[in-house]
């Protein structure tokens, strides 16, 4: 790790020259199948939470409530629990907490497979109804056929009427998600929307029987009992007004030129109910360029490296100088949010990339140590892991699928950072001062 003690340090960082470390590089184990029961784009390395609470308990400290304001599927949520402490998270995508509520949980195997077997049975019977809404919506019609919209939904009205038990109905809702883009014409693999027109889609019931069967699995392998809780919320993190104190923060904020998680889960998006137009989740969600802020008003409160990134992309793009604008003011207030969440002595772990867009590069980690300074944190540490593996290639062809380096594909990145930081104990006052003393005084007899 390199440390970083003062703003200066921040500026004058060159980046190339961090330290690769390699312990956060790979897991020495092999994830749970728990992680696996649902895909999603640029999941959070499991093994990292594992690593970061043992670290920090290794210092004699206890990790006992653990934060991820970027929640996404869960994956810091299911360590967590599976680790006996408790969880605290959220996320303004409904699949994003649908997928983590589901990890997060223990369920009853006898009761699945009642379930499982009378949806099926359900299904057998189910009659379409074409005067659904789901007939009338372009976005589902432009992703799936006819004749796949009627299975799904008998499949998806068998699976509401049969499991009157909420927390087994979002076990099954959630299988019924990740089967949708396998029974759809979305290009298999794509990291952006778009149909492959050669593509046969999977049938529904043969697509469900293998999920359901793969997370019944998985649920065996979860069923090791601990006292661990998880309380995740759909919202956006800026909209959190609670009093909450966590040990630790351990989260992955969005990258600034990331495709529209709205769009890549529109089809769950569209199909569980969450609306019948999967743009309005565009709005408001951290650095999105559909805020409806004045972009004037947001440059004058941004720090200098955002600042920069935003004064060298205007030129070529107004449009997303503003998107990145109102991403780098949102990520200063995540930060100011989480040192106030954040007990004494607690600390953050931030894994987060550098992207660049029309040969501009977005310093989102060096705009990060910047924001961390600037609200109290008086060390930041800072190094390299690399994620250029069999399973996430950094190269892309030209339809978006990942690909191997070839003369034809292009390389988005190939490796990330891990930022940590503590909060210090903070004497406000003489009398403050002079508690500490006693206490240590104390202490030490």
């Amino acid at each position: 790790m390199r440390s970083i003690n003062n703003i200066a340090e921040v500026y004058s960082l060159k980046m190339e020259e961090i330290p690769i470390d390699e312990t956060w590089n790979f897991p020495c184990n092999k994830e749970n199948k728990m992680h696996s029961i649902h895909s999603y784009p640029a999941k959070f390395p499991a093994f990292i939470t594992e690593k970061f609470i043992n670290d920090y308990e290794a210092r004699g400290f206890n990790a006992d409530i653990v934060a991820d304001v970027f929640c996404g599927c869960g994956t810091v949520s299911y360590e967590t629990v599976r680790l006996g402490k408790h969880f605290w998270g959220c996320d303004i995508n409904p699949v994003a907490t649908l997928i983590a509520k589901v990890k997060s949980r223990t369920y009853d195997t006898e009761t699945l497979n009642y379930y499982f077997n009378e949806i099926l049975e359900q299904f057998k019977e189910c009659k379409v109804d074409r005067n659904d809404e789901v007939y009338y919506n372009d976005r589902i019609n432009y992703w799936f056929d006819v004749e796949h919209i009627d299975d799904l939904l008998k499949l998806r009205t068998s699976i509401k009427s049969i499991v009157d038990d909420f927390k087994y109905q979002d076990f099954f809702l959630c299988g019924f998600s990740n089967i949708l883009k396998p029974c759809s014409r979305w290009l298999t693999k794509s990291i952006k929307p778009q149909v492959d027109s050669f593509k046969n889609p999977s049938d529904v019931i043969i697509a469900f029987n293998t999920q359901i069967k793969k997370m019944l699995k998985a649920n065996m392998e979860n069923m090791v009992k601990t006292d661990g809780l998880a309380c995740i919320k759909q919202m956006n993190f800026l909209d959190f007004n609670d009093t909450l104190n966590v040990d630790l923060v351990i989260t992955s904020p969005p990258y600034v030129t990331s495709y529209e998680y709205a769009d890549l889960h529109q089809l769950s998006t569209l199909w569980l109910g969450y609306s019948d137009d999967y743009k309005t989740f565009r709005q408001g969600s951290i650095g999105s360029r559909y805020h409806h802020c004045d972009y004037s008003d947001n440059y004058q409160l941004i720090n200098d490296v955002g600042k920069r990134v935003i004064s060298n992309l205007y030129g070529k793009s107004h449009s997303q100088a503003r998107a990145v604008s109102q991403y780098y003011l949102d990520m200063q207030q995540v930060v100011s949010k989480i040192y106030s969440m954040l007990k004494e002595r607690g600390e953050c772990l931030f894994v987060i990339g550098d992207t660049e867009y029309k040969g501009v590069e977005m310093e989102n980690a060096r705009h990060l140590m910047a924001s961390l300074m600037d609200v109290g944190f008086k060390e930041v540490n800072i190094c390299r892991r690399k994620i250029s593996n069999k399973i996430l290639s950094p190269y892309r062809d030209a339809s978006g699928k990942f690909t191997k380096c070839t003369t034809n594909s292009r390389k988005i990145y190939a490796e990330e950072y891990i930022i940590t930081v503590k909060k210090s104990i903070e004497i406000l006052d003489c009398r403050d001062a002079f508690k500490m003393a006693e206490v240590c005084a104390y202490l030490l007899l």
